[in-house]
């Protein structure tokens, strides 16, 4: 682990962040280990940019499910779902705080038996579930509940990667043979395949995040050349292209916030693209020197992203991006500038008569006083010196 996080013995085959509540952030954990496959949580500690190194909670899977293959946490952080080589998927639900967590293993009769998953992702809002197989089959299930929604066995020839739009409306998946279609999530229904070139294959794929671009990224290798394309998702069409990792990638990530796109490589570098410029920000080359990254997951809260690989483990790197701003922060600049207004509304009140240089007439009275602004009128004695009226 970087910065002095835990020592994972055996083969981190896949992980994900959880986001607890207050902010606080934990990491899960699929392990391949010499004589069984295991499933752990670890705590996070931002002040040291580094994992606890023991872990919080602990699963052993039996013999007969194989190893982790893929993770999903829903946006809550009380359910995981794992995807195993030999027993379909896992649901687990995660209980307690800090020094007493539990991963409780729940029923799941849809997704038992269902063979390895590649993918595995709940939509933003945590209303949806979607499985994508190594056999090419795409399920799309209603959560908590697991009604299924979509159960297409020959969606893609083996799926390759898969991601919900910011308004949990879309599904994007992309097939081995570089195809891509988009799904409406609501009745399971294609929408269409994106267009590519006959030279052209579209390889992972993630939605914009930021709420204001209704846009899809995808990486697309084109011969020798690794593209980052992106398509407008109200028409579906590319509307753009550049080369940003210039190598083939293994993933891609999106922050939370959708500011920032994050693309690992087979060769294990990472570089991370602030999307409005749609230009690097932040490159850790020789990562996971030599060896294909297979997890890339930003932290929910934190400018901090979590990379595993089969040779290395896994890393959490804090990224050199500038600082977002703090709530409190926020608060004191808007304090400071009223506190700045009052001063100067007080300083052009006193100084008025100097500034403005106005001769006073003969029998002009002088400027009041700013006390008298302030005090109790005092009533009038000729208020009623008419009197009552008769009508």
């Amino acid at each position: 682990m970087d910065g002095g996080g835990s020592e994972q013995q055996g083969t981190v085959t896949c992980g994900s962040w959880i986001r607890r509540p207050e902010n606080v952030n934990w990491v899960v954990f699929g392990t391949k280990q010499s004589t069984c496959s295991v499933l752990t949580v670890f705590s996070y500690d931002p002040n040291t940019t580094s994992l606890s190194s023991s872990p919080l909670a602990t699963y052993v899977f039996e013999a007969v499910d194989g190893e982790p293959v893929s993770i999903a946490v829903h946006p809550s952080g009380d359910d995981i779902v794992c995807s195993t080589s030999n027993g379909g998927c896992k649901l687990f639900e995660l209980h307690g705080q800090d020094s007493n967590v539990k991963l409780l293993a729940r029923e799941s009769a849809p997704l038992q038996g269902i063979g390895p998953q590649k993918c595995l992702a709940f939509s933003v809002d945590g209303s949806k579930l979607s499985t994508g197989g190594l056999d090419g089959h795409l399920r799309i299930l209603e959560f908590p509940s697991l009604s299924m929604i979509l159960d297409e066995p020959k969606a893609h020839k083996s799926v390759c990667d898969m991601d919900f739009s910011l308004d949990s409306e879309f599904l994007a998946s992309t097939s081995t043979d570089g195809s891509a279609r988009i799904w409406k999530t609501e009745d399971g229904v294609p929408v269409t395949t994106l267009t590519r070139n006959s030279d052209e294959k579209i390889e992972l794929c993630r939605f914009s995040k930021d709420g204001t671009k209704p846009f899809l990224f995808c990486t697309v290798q084109k011969g020798d050349k690794a593209l980052t394309s992106v398509w407008d998702i109200s028409t579906w069409k590319k509307i753009g292209h550049k080369r940003l990792l210039k190598k083939s990638a293994a993933v891609m990530s999106v922050s939370k916030d959708g500011k920032y796109l994050a693309l690992g490589s087979k060769d294990g570098d990472i570089c991370v693209v602030e999307v409005k410029k749609m230009e690097i920000c932040h490159w850790s080359k020789r990562l996971h020197l030599g060896t294909c990254i297979a997890t890339l997951d930003f932290c929910p809260t934190e400018r901090v992203v979590l990379s595993t690989s089969s040779e290395w483990g896994a890393v959490v790197t804090k990224l050199n991006v500038p600082a977002d701003w703090k709530e409190w922060q926020i608060y004191l600049l808007l304090l400071g500038l009223f506190l700045a207004s009052a001063v100067a509304f007080y300083i052009f009140f006193e100084k008025s008569d100097n500034f403005w240089n106005f001769p006073l007439g003969k029998n002009q009275p002088a400027r009041p006083e700013f006390g008298a602004f302030i005090k109790d009128s005092q009533p009038s004695d000729d208020r009623n010196i008419w009197g009552p009226v008769d009508m």
